[in-house]
């Protein structure tokens, strides 16, 4: 496994979601329209909005804690086991701190 290549992929989407987590909170705090029906359905869209914003913050710290692991040398061993993680399951999902038998 290249692991500065895999630095670099987490790199990469941990600034993809830190502008789209900045576009959620945009939209989030643009003022409510005075109209009721469209206020409800503007807080549908928020009500998205916000668990959107909620998946790309779970995956931000995810990805920060795998690139904690990559510079303290853990990085590829599994969390609960410390059995390596497959190069395959590292190259699907970058910011697993788990081996396919332990993620069960």
């Amino acid at each position: 496994m290249d692991i500065s290549r895999q630095k670099t992929v987490l790199e990469t989407r941990r600034a993809e979601l830190a502008v789209a987590l900045q576009a959620v909170e945009r939209e989030l705090d643009q003022p409510a329209t005075p109209d009721w029906e469209d206020r409800s359905t503007e807080r549908q869209g928020d009500e998205v909005l916000e668990a959107l914003g909620q998946a790309e913050l779970n995956e931000l710290r995810r990805i920060d804690a795998a690139l904690a692991r990559i510079e303290d040398g853990s990085y590829g061993l599994c969390q609960t086991c410390g059995d390596a993680v497959s190069d395959a399951r590292l190259t699907l999902l970058p910011d697993t701190a788990f081996c396919k038998n332990c993620a069960v």
